[in-house]
Order: C-alpha cells, then sequence, then structure tokens
C-alpha cells in the first residue's frame, strides 16, 4: 500500500472532513495529461452549473467546492424539494452541506481529503495552487496507475474473466492500420475507440478496409493521429445492442470490491440522455426481460472476487449491454470500466424505497445546465 493508500484508510478509519469536487472534464484532462489543462467551454460550464452534486454523498462535517455558493445553494435546495415531493430516498445526503467557493484559502482549514470526481494531473495541480498541504494529496505514482487503468486496454483485460456462459464481448488494442484491416477482414463491422476520451467521443465506425481512397482519408488522418498521440486503438465487433446498462461500485485501498447497485441509462435513438431512477428490484426485473438474474449476479460475483485494480481506492463503473442474436440475448459483461464516479452513482444516491415509483433523471442544457428528474 503507497503513502496514498495509507492515509485514504485513516481518513475513512477517522472520519476527516473531505474536500468534493465535480470536476467532469476529468476524462477529457486523462487523455491530455497535462497538470496545465484547461478544460473546453462545455465541461467548465458543466462543473460551475452542477457543481453542487458532491452534497448527494458528502457528509455534514464536509466541503463542497464549488464557484458560486449562492447559485449553488438555490440549486440544491430546488432539487431537495424535487425529491421530497417525488419520495425518493433521502438517506444518502446530509440536509445542509457546507458549500466554499474554488481558490478559497477557508477550504485548506476545513478539510484534510480531496475527494474529486476523478483523480488526474488536473485537478491535483489545482489543489495545489490553492495551498493544498503536497502530503494529503495523492502521488505522482498514484495518479499514473489511475491513468494507465483507465486506458481502455484494462476492459480489455478484464473482459475474459467475465465471460461465462450467455455472454458476449471482444475487444484488441492495435497499433498500425494493417492490425486493424485484419480485424476488419474477419468482423465485417467494427468500432475503434480510442485509449483516453470522455464518454460516447473518440469512437470510430468501419464497414470496409481503410485505404488511402479519398472517402476514408479522414478515418486514415484519427487513426494515425491516435497512433501517434496515444500510441494505440481499442478494436471491437460490433453488435446488435438492445439495452445499455452498468453496476456500479467502490474498492478500498486493500483492493476489497463492493458493489453499489445497477445503472440503467434511459437513452433516445440509442443515444445516452439519462439514468433511471427505481429499486433495485424493479431493475433487476427489467434486466430479467432479456438475460437470468443467475447470470448478473454471478457476474456480479466475479467482478467482487477477482477484479484487481492495482492500487486505485474509490468509485468505479462497469458498462455493459444486452446483445441480441441468433442464440437469443447475451450479455457483454465490461463494455468500458470508469475509475471515478459515473452518474450511475449519482442515480444511486436518489434510489427510489417504493417499488411503484420510477422516474429518469437527465442533465438539460438551456441557459445552463440544470438536473431534472422527470417521469419516463
Amino acid at each position: 500500500m503507497d503513502v496514498f493508500g495509507v492515509f485514504y484508510y485513516l481518513c475513512r478509519k477517522f472520519k476527516m472532513s473531505k474536500l468534493h469536487i465535480f470536476n467532469p472534464e476529468h476524462d477529457i484532462a486523462l487523455a491530455a495529461n497535462l497538470s496545465n489543462f484547461t478544460a473546453p467551454h462545455a465541461g467548465r460550464q458543466l462543473r460551475n452549473d452542477l457543481g453542487f452534486l458532491p452534497a448527494l454523498w458528502a457528509n455534514d462535517d464536509d466541503v463542497v467546492m464549488i464557484d458560486n455558493i449562492s447559485y449553488a445553494e438555490r440549486q440544491w435546495l430546488r432539487l431537495r424539494q424535487r425529491l421530497r415531493v417525488l419520495g425518493l430516498d433521502a438517506r444518502c445526503y446530509c440536509e445542509h452541506p457546507k458549500f466554499d467557493i474554488r481558490q478559497s484559502p477557508s477550504i485548506i482549514n476545513q478539510t484534510t481529503e480531496v475527494d474529486p470526481w476523478g483523480w488526474d494531473k488536473a485537478i491535483h495541480r489545482e489543489m495545489v495552487r490553492i495551498g493544498f498541504p503536497v502530503e494529503h494529496l495523492p502521488s505522482e505514482d498514484y495518479l499514473d496507475v489511475v491513468r494507465q487503468l483507465s486506458h481502455r486496454r484494462t476492459s480489455a483485460l478484464l473482459l475474459p474473466q467475465l465471460r461465462l456462459n450467455g455472454t458476449v464481448g471482444e475487444s484488441f488494442e492495435c497499433s498500425d492500420i494493417q492490425n486493424v484491416n485484419k480485424l476488419q477482414s474477419i468482423f465485417g463491422s467494427i468500432i475503434l475507440k480510442a485509449p483516453w476520451s470522455s464518454s460516447g467521443r473518440g469512437l470510430r465506425f468501419v464497414n470496409s478496409p481503410l485505404t488511402e481512397a479519398k472517402e476514408n482519408q479522414h478515418l486514415v488522418g484519427w487513426l494515425r493521429n491516435m497512433f501517434q498521440l496515444q500510441g494505440s486503438v481499442m478494436v471491437e465487433p460490433i453488435y446488435n445492442k438492445v439495452e445499455d446498462f452498468g453496476m456500479e461500485f467502490s474498492v478500498d485501498s486493500s483492493g476489497r470490491v463492493k458493489f453499489l447497485g445497477l445503472s440503467l441509462f434511459h437513452t433516445v435513438n440509442g443515444a445516452y440522455v439519462g439514468n433511471i431512477l427505481a429499486t433495485e428490484t424493479k431493475k433487476r426485473e427489467y434486466i430479467n426481460k432479456f438475460i437470468s438474474l443467475d447470470l448478473l449476479d454471478d457476474v456480479k460475483q466475479r467482478i467482487e472476487s477477482s477484479i484487481r485494480l492495482d492500487g486505485y481506492a474509490g468509485p468505479f463503473g462497469i458498462d455493459m449491454m444486452i446483445v441480441a442474436s441468433d442464440k437469443g440475448f447475451l450479455l457483454h459483461p465490461c463494455v468500458e470500466i470508469n475509475l471515478r464516479r459515473t452518474m450511475g452513482h449519482v442515480a444511486l444516491c436518489m434510489q427510489p424505497s417504493d417499488d411503484d415509483i420510477v422516474r429518469v433523471m437527465r442533465i438539460e442544457y438551456s441557459d445552463r445546465y440544470q438536473l431534472k428528474i422527470k417521469k419516463l
């Protein structure tokens, strides 16, 4: 266990106050791998508008770092009132969270541990700039562990361990166009994934051999850029997807993995738009329309008992999908693994206790990003 692991354990044991940060630009920061990183405008606005979200999992003595205290307090009150009206579970969050602005020196005196959405060089540097003691922050080695484990090859390495009867899924790492073309000739339709990219980005679809022909020069150019910047791409067959969902977990500093709950995605025309808020019973009933609950539980148990994350401690999520085939419905048990909090973790903080309550949690944008809870 490294120094940060020991500190993480002691903070848990003695319940030291934490500083919570919503940094949704984390995936892009991982790809850039820069300490002096400036997030795109959309990422900065998302962080500004929804910075209060960690109040959902913060304890009473913790602090949530935001950009505008009065705005965060109004949005938190609005969300609390909405949750109360809908009868959604209020056990996961404190009544009156402490909000403090970014760059505030008082943050250092109130907290002894930093708990961001995800760890990367950029958020580490931000903490150093405001004067947070380096000994209370993860080491550079730990940041490297997080980044390397966040490479999509981690999903490819985990996948064979989860390939039980009733499952499907293959993933390959390629560092040249020849191997990409070889896999395309085998599978016909493939998807290319950048090793590090934000959700839904860094993906390209290929249905024919890649050549210098004019019609796919942009794709060849993208590939070569990925090889130069990130060293490789991940290549996977394209499956006949029926449903997306996920499992949310946490892992402690000793490597013990804990299942937190299922995450059902709400999609429109196949694109993610939100998360379903429902009891575990209702979510399991829905998944059971396609695959057996025994298979679902076997995959969960295998993740809890056999996954090794080489020193990472914190929340993580594994995206999965239901695939239609000539053998019926199959489970793809590891499409992606995210070593950070996910919107699925957020949804679990608002999980109903009544099986009759089913809602959808969405992030919508007009002049600002807002968290909305609506009927399906």
